[in-house]
């Protein structure tokens, strides 16, 4: 084999297991997780493919919530994510939350949810954030912090099953997949997806009236070197307006506590 082909080979993204095969051989109770280890979390993330839509959603706290605490990524965080992606395709997922018990809990859709949870994920281990971190913590930050460079590297599987969503029947699980889909494909192997992922972030915009679903497509497309003034609405507008006085009046606040302008820190 020459050494062309074994690079070709190393590059090609990591296929996503079964869900099952993840449950089942993952040593979960020696991950560390926000409050302990992952020993309860077999339990927790089986719950999550169970044809009781209530039951499903009352899993969600005890499967992800240990492994979602201050932004951060733990070493339980990547098998979770694996898991979730891999049950995104499953029936008892895809079916929805429709029936007559569903419709007395009030959250949104399980696989939005579960969308939305990788998504946030990926926020919380993109380029940006880790350019913050090696600003506070040093450049050597990303090589010393092991659970964050398994996540970025687990991104293209976990991409794999959120691409198989973005052309959903429903406008919340499509706008649900982009948002997550928007910092996985920062890897290195999925750049080629910015040109799929700008039309469906054009699409988004000419429908949605979510704040945060709008703010992270049009900063997608900024990043991507769209031009985004033709498909903002008047509260995109206010929005972009309003976190520029933010921006400003943090920045001056920080310049008078540095400067010695505030004897204690402002009341906020």
């Amino acid at each position: 084999m020459t050494r062309s082909r074994r690079q070709t080979e190393q590059r090609r993204p990591a296929e996503l297991s079964s869900f099952q095969t993840l449950l089942d051989s993952t040593d979960w109770a020696s991950l560390a997780t926000a409050c302990g280890t992952g020993e309860s979390l077999p339990a927790a993330l089986a719950l999550l493919t169970s044809s009781d839509p209530v039951i499903r959603q009352s899993a969600l706290q005890d499967a992800l919530g240990p492994v979602t605490h201050q932004n951060s990524i733990y070493q339980a965080t990547v098998p979770v994510a694996l898991y979730v992606a891999a049950i995104l395709n499953h029936p008892a997922i895809t079916a929805g939350d429709d029936s007559q018990d569903a419709k007395t809990f009030s959250n949104r859709p399980t696989l939005v949810r579960l969308l939305e949870w990788l998504g946030n994920t990926a926020y919380d281990a993109d380029d940006e954030c880790v350019a913050i971190d090696e600003r506070l913590y040093g450049e050597g930050y990303l090589d010393e912090y092991a659970e964050m460079r398994a996540f970025r590297e687990a991104r293209p599987a976990i991409f794999s099953a959120v691409e198989a969503l973005l052309c959903h029947d429903s406008a919340d699980v499509r706008h649900a997949a982009l948002i997550a889909a928007v910092p996985l494909i920062e890897h290195p192997l999925l750049t080629q997806h910015q040109a799929d992922l700008a039309g469906h972030a054009r699409r988004l915009l000419v429908t949605s009236t979510d704040r945060r679903h709008r703010d992270r497509a049009l900063d997608a497309l900024k990043a991507w070197g769209h031009h985004t003034s033709g498909l903002e609405n008047a509260s995109d507008i206010a929005a972009r307006e309003h976190y520029a006085r933010l921006r400003a009046a943090r920045a001056s606040w920080d310049g008078n506590r540095i400067g010695g302008g505030y004897s204690e820190d402002p009341p906020f």
